[in-house]
């Protein structure tokens, strides 16, 4: 036991002088400290935009949820079905009914062009045209402000997501579509989805206010289960009457937000470390000087008998508390600035306006962290070696 006790006891020891030092060097401690803080932030914060964004379109879906689309389609908005086939898909097993009848929803989209508020300039936002039963389908819907449209009338409710976007979209304000007006009559929230980026009407009147005859873009259904979706896809595939394709909705909405995702990601990577890199640079620097600063102090233990693993170690323990004292600042700064901050992107599949809020995770605060400590032991590494392997006499005629 007396050997990796007094290992146990020269480690703490030599560490104990390490740490002590740090006040006589604060500038380059601080400087590394702060370098690392902004690398984390950096990265944190930009995943988390990613992360955002994910959630937006998944947050809302449910595994009793299919969607149906036009065969081929990658989206809802190239996907092309007619009343007689909606119809058809309604009646399919494996859906949910209630006394008002099948719990089957098909919906129509259309893009409009509306000015943002932030910046003036136009962009792309989705109108849903819905039958009633869309209500009964997303049941996670909530009127928040006004109230829900009549059907049949030109009226419109708006995702309080878009609302936050883009002008023009309070309750009461009016709204020149096609050849007519439609009015705002009401603010709806759908459990941070991606529904409440979007702007809802009645399916039949937007039908014909932009001459769409009797078609939609998918139909929303609801399961007797999740076990049910493979009744139902199968029973869809095999009617001759229908060229369409199910998917869950999870499943669709995990694909819609794949391309931004991994844009935001692998952009969010590549600025993280090419940061990282000056920050491993500024490690080195701060633990080659506290080196330097310690030669005598390191010769003297070295001396006295204490081994290089001791010294080794307790370079790389310094180093790696600077890092994790950078993580941790970093993480928690991404956190008070980013965390709930409310901002809209273009879903490249979709071709629309996203209203998301950025997401700073646990995950996104430990990858940060981890991280930023694995810049702390590259920045240690090499000083560490070069006090262990510095040769006694030589430190001991440092000044």
């Amino acid at each position: 036991m007396s050997g990796p006790f007094n290992w146990l006891r020269q480690l703490a020891a030599v560490t104990r002088f390490s740490l002590g030092s740090i006040p006589q060097r604060a500038g380059s401690v601080g400087a590394a400290v702060f370098g690392i803080a902004g690398v984390v932030a950096v990265l944190v914060g930009t995943l988390s935009i990613a992360e955002g964004f994910r959630r937006a379109l998944t947050s809302s879906a449910a595994p009793d949820l299919a969607l149906v689309m036009r065969s081929g389609s990658d989206s809802e908005g190239v996907s092309f079905l007619s009343g007689e086939e909606a119809r058809i898909v309604a009646d399919a097993p494996g859906l949910r009914r209630d006394a008002a009848g099948t719990l089957a929803s098909a919906e129509l989209l259309i893009i409009i062009n509306l000015p943002k508020r932030s910046t003036g300039t136009d962009a792309n936002v989705l109108i849903r045209g819905v039958p009633p039963v869309a209500f009964r389908v997303r049941d996670h819907v909530q009127i928040t402000a006004g109230r829900a449209f009549v059907p049949g009338r030109n009226e419109i409710i708006v995702g309080e997501g878009a609302a936050g976007q883009f002008s023009g979209l309070d309750v009461g304000d009016t709204l020149q579509l096609g050849r007519s007006q439609w009015k705002i009559v009401g603010h709806f929230k759908a459990g941070g989805g991606a529904a409440e980026s979007e702007l809802w009407t009645d399916a039949f009147v937007l039908q014909t206010a932009y001459q769409r005859g009797n078609s939609y873009q998918s139909v929303l259904a609801r399961l007797e289960s999740p076990a049910a979706f493979d009744t139902f896809r199968a029973a869809l595939s095999r009617d001759p009457r229908l060229n369409v394709k199910a998917l869950r909705q999870e499943d669709y909405y995990a694909e819609q937000s794949r391309v931004v995702y991994n844009l935001i990601t692998g952009l969010g990577s590549l600025i993280a470390g090419l940061m990282g890199l000056g920050a491993v640079f500024g490690a080195l620097n701060t633990m080659y000087s506290a080196v330097a600063a310690r030669t005598r102090e390191i010769a003297t233990l070295r001396a006295l008998g204490f081994g290089n693993g001791p010294v080794v170690l307790s370079v790389l323990a310094e180093a790696l508390l600077l890092a994790l004292a950078g993580g941790t600042l970093g993480g928690t700064l991404a956190y008070l600035a980013f965390d709930g901050y409310r901002a809209a992107t273009m879903n490249w599949q979709s071709f629309s306006q996203v209203a998301f809020a950025f997401s700073v995770t646990p995950g996104l605060l430990v990858r940060g962290i981890a991280y930023a400590t694995f810049i702390g032991f590259l920045g240690g590494l090499f000083p560490a070696l070069r006090a262990a392997r510095l040769p006694v006499v030589v430190g001991l005629r440092e000044p």
